[in-house]
């Protein structure tokens, strides 16, 4: 295997080209789906919190995967994992499309998640060890901008194959996209691995991690129904607290760590990861909760749905170059904080929907809020980065992909889980108060919308401090990060 060197001349664009497809497909995953849910509980004959799973349990195993990257990346090279990434996601895509019961399509989506886990920090790793330093923002940006053109096309996408087809066709067409990814890989990112690849696997940080991660997601979807001072309710959350402490205690003592925790030592690199993580529970409220509102309450077609998620979406991955190409100039601080401005705006504006609330204003106020997290992403994510070493960015990105999915998957639980037990209160209140001048079923879920958009609004505006405790670096100096990594492997 050959390893990185002071001399290897690095194609910009061939290597973005590769990470560019295999990063839009595994987006492309969690976007395409949402539109699809209330067709499957109808298909299915389930109801919301069972089919929900099948995104929940798709980025709890996408989360919990993450902390592998680094090993795994370390052991066998960053091309190799990214490889075998695709070639996994393609496979159970087809094993999705033929799904003959919610249980097994929740279960192939559950393995599906597990392969795209690893795709966006293999791609990160990959941009932050062979990307010059002064090209790394930019690369990051288009990267980032793969990531949102899928949530940009795929709602607009999946309601047209839904209309025209069938569900089974948001993985069918993941297919030929998979095999060109897969030959993209093949032939333009360089065969590389730097750092040791001799470590063994810490089987038992591997296992509390995924131990924590279900616990608490089981609990948070269905602390509802149990009661949230159930004891099954409060024994998963104790167990998936528990463990999750053996988990960090475990990292940061072990040799040779399963996740290499001691990244978080950088202030730069956790306030970023925090703000990061909000921002990304925040994206996942809005794809979410505006097509089960469009869908349930205003009764229009997948379609349609899609096409009034499309303007948002395109204006978020259309403004994220110039994010990168603005952070050169202004640092993390400003696009940060005022990213994170947009979102909360946007997101309280979102407060306010009533049963025949227009399409232009829903519209106008995703697209504020997609604006917002295109230049905070995109300031997050470089800037958490850029105090890492070359050798430890592996971890970084899996620390970075672990707790931002494990979070995002947490929030979808806690957002559904929310949704439903308000609209079910304010069914009881509205009918206990005699309400007849709108169905009470309909006022009621808009009602829990509004009030799950509220939490998310919330959520947000506690991004805001670690925003400001971000500064530009002082020693920003263009510098090639494979001569770094050349000068660490002759020292």
């Amino acid at each position: 295997m050959s390893t990185t060197n002071e001399n290897r001349q690095v194609r910009f664009w061939p290597i973005m080209a590769a990470i560019f497809f295999g990063s839009f497909l595994s987006i492309l995953g969690i976007s395409t789906i949402n539109i699809a849910l209330p067709l499957l509980m109808d298909d299915f004959h389930a109801s919301l919190n069972t089919i929900q799973w099948v995104l929940t349990g798709f980025m709890l195993s996408l989360g919990v995967v993450a902390p592998l990257t680094g090993w795994l990346g370390d052991r066998f090279g960053y091309k190799k994992v990214y490889l075998f990434a695709m070639i996994g996601f393609t496979a159970t895509s087809l094993l999705c499309a033929l799904a003959w019961s919610d249980a097994s399509l929740i279960a192939f989506r559950i393995a599906q998640g597990a392969f795209s886990g690893l795709v966006l920090p293999a791609t990160m790793t990959i941009i932050f060890q062979i990307m010059p330093r002064e090209k790394q923002a930019f690369a990051v940006s288009i990267w980032m901008l793969s990531a949102m053109l899928a949530p940009a096309f795929g709602p607009t996408i999946s309601g047209w194959l839904i209309q025209n087809f069938s569900w089974k066709w948001l993985f069918y067409m993941n297919l030929p996209i998979g095999v060109i990814a897969i030959v993209f890989i093949l032939w333009m990112i360089p065969d590389y691995r730097v750092g040791a690849g001799g470590k063994s696997l810490d089987k038992s940080g591997l296992a509390a991690v995924v131990i924590s991660s279900a616990s608490l997601l089981v609990a948070l979807s269905e602390g509802r129904q149990w009661g949230w001072t159930s004891w099954k309710t409060l024994g998963l959350l104790a167990l998936g607290l528990l463990t999750l402490i053996l988990f960090v205690v475990r990292e940061l003592r072990a040799k040779e760590p399963l996740l290499n925790l001691r990244v978080l030592r950088s202030r730069r690199f956790t306030f970023t990861l925090v703000s990061s993580t909000i921002i990304t529970i925040s994206l996942y409220s809005g794809t979410l909760l505006v097509p089960l509102f469009l869908q349930n309450v205003q009764h229009i077609t997948p379609l349609d749905t899609g096409i009034i998620m499309l303007p948002a979406s395109l204006v978020m991955a259309l403004t994220m170059p110039l994010a990168g190409k603005l952070y050169a100039r202004l640092g993390p601080l400003w696009p940060t904080v005022g990213g994170l401005a947009l979102i909360l705006i946007g997101s309280y504006a979102l407060t306010q929907l009533s049963v025949g609330a227009s399409h232009a204003y829903i519209i106008l106020w995703m697209t504020v809020r997609n604006i917002g997290v295109s230049f905070a992403a995109s300031a997050t994510s470089t800037a958490g980065m850029e105090d890492i070493k070359p050798a430890l960015s592996g971890h970084a990105s899996s620390v970075t992909n672990w707790v931002r999915n494990v979070g995002g998957s947490f929030a979808i639980a806690l957002f559904t889980s929310l949704l439903v037990s308000h609209a079910t209160d304010h069914a009881a209140h509205l009918a206990a108060a005699g309400q007849q001048a709108q169905p009470i079923q309909l006022l009621a879920y808009t009602m829990g919308v509004n009030d799950v958009f509220m939490a998310a609004t919330l959520i947000a505006l506690l991004a805001i401090p670690f925003g400001f405790l971000v500064r530009k670096k002082r020693d920003d100096r263009p510098q090639g990060r494979m001569q770094e990594v050349g000068r660490e492997q002759t020292a």
